[in-house]
């Protein structure tokens, strides 16, 4: 048997007055989904363990099975796997948001959803003006970037910038959590607050704010942490091969440490523009050479993000009749068998416009696997799920079982 996880990013969220206090599972035009519901088996998975921040790296990180409390050591060095670049002993890695700031406040956390090549021209120009033997920023896409220091003290307390939309940043920068992290703390807030008086003149920015976009004017560091030790999910589990298809540089560097081959597709944004298609596909001959793929679309967690309820009632139905349909459609054509786990991360409730730590529903289908009474995939359905409530690595045994 294959496997296939589809993961759609914050899809899950609350009971939302505008929809009939419906949430947006509930909401959407989903059949494909229930049906893999209603033929399959459900429950609920608890992905942020306690005292955890509900942050993509630790979720997907929880549904792949692994314990975050040894092996965790922040979002930066996941992502720079997935660029490329090594982290070595003795340097500690971060995100690197660009963000938009207006009235000494955090605008939204993406610049207005920058392109790749205006953010590519702002960084190497903070790597002109900012950069050293210590300090390297590296481009990734849009506005998530990487920020590698050397000698960097991970002990910080940092703000993701999408939890504090509407805070004035003074409240929010870096702060040590103990004496010893202290000169770290003081150079990445001269780091930020260096950065806006150069990006502020910019090129780049000054067109966009002519444009009437928002600019792109500092930088937002966090998640600090050094290189991880993982094993990898064929070590794990007894996989032959895998593979990660993803727009965000998160996915893909947890899959690298995973042993999961990156797959990139043309077109791929992270946004509800993304190639579905393209993504499809691509799952699709992923799967023809691979035991085991991890399908990740962004997409409904940025619409949560932007607290845009249409949006993202649209982007799930993209994820169904785009992605998830064909998918099943094709699969069911094939000799051998191919399991399908459907499921958000976390959810992204619209009116809060950030992540939650609330338990997420999941469904799994397995070809000649009874199924259990759930007939809809819906936050509410999957708890009736005959699975129940899962935590750590009871998922992917669940569905490798």
């Amino acid at each position: 048997m294959k496997y296939l996880i589809i993961l759609g990013d914050g899809m899950a969220d609350e009971p939302i007055e505008s929809l009939g206090n419906k949430t947006i599972l509930q909401a959407a035009n989903i059949p494909t989904m229930d049906k893999l519901a209603a033929m399959g088996r459900n429950g609920r998975l608890i992905t942020v363990p306690e005292g955890f921040h509900p942050g993509s790296e630790i979720a997907n990180l929880e549904v792949l099975g692994y314990d975050v409390n040894k092996v965790f050591e922040g979002r930066g060095s996941l992502e720079a796997a997935s660029m490329g670049v090594p982290i070595e002993s003795g340097e500690m890695a971060m995100r690197c948001n660009i963000i938009c700031i207006e009235n000494e406040k955090i605008k939204n956390h993406s610049a207005g959803h920058i392109s790749n090549e205006e953010a590519y021209q702002l960084i190497d120009f903070l790597n002109e003006k900012l950069g050293s033997d210590k300090v390297r920023f590296f481009p990734g896409i849009s506005y998530r970037h990487l920020l590698k220091i050397k000698g960097g003290d991970k002990r910080v307390s940092c703000t993701p910038p999408h939890d504090v939309p509407g805070t004035p940043f003074c409240d929010v920068m870096v702060k040590a959590d103990c004496p010893e992290a202290q000169p770290t703390a003081d150079l990445l807030n001269d780091l930020i607050l260096r950065s806006q008086e150069l990006l502020s003149k910019h090129p780049v920015n000054l067109k966009r704010m002519a444009e009437g976009k928002d600019p792109a004017n500092s930088i937002w560091p966090w998640s600090a942490g050094y290189k991880p030790n993982m094993k990898t999910l064929l070590e794990t589990y007894g996989l032959k091969s895998g593979a990660v298809i993803s727009a965000v540089d998160l996915i893909k560097g947890i899959g690298v440490y995973a042993g999961l081959k990156p797959i990139e597709v043309e077109g791929a944004t992270g946004l509800y523009d993304t190639n579905y298609e393209g993504k499809t596909q691509a799952a699709i001959d992923a799967l023809k050479k691979n035991d085991f793929v991890y399908l990740h679309i962004e997409a409904s967690d940025e619409a949560g993000h932007e607290g845009d309820v249409s949006l993202k009632l649209k982007t799930v139905e993209f994820l169904e009749n785009r992605v998830v349909k064909p998918i099943f459609e094709e699969v069911l054509k094939w000799d051998e068998p191919v399991a399908i786990a459907v499921l958000p991360d976390h959810p992204t409730p619209c009116r809060i416009r950030t992540h939650i730590a609330a338990p997420v529903p999941f469904l799994i289908y397995k070809p000649g696997v009874e199924p259990d009474a759930v007939q809809k995939y819906d936050e509410e359905s999957a708890k009736e799920g005959s699975y129940g409530t899962l935590t750590g690595e009871e998922f992917m045994k669940a569905l490798l079982a």
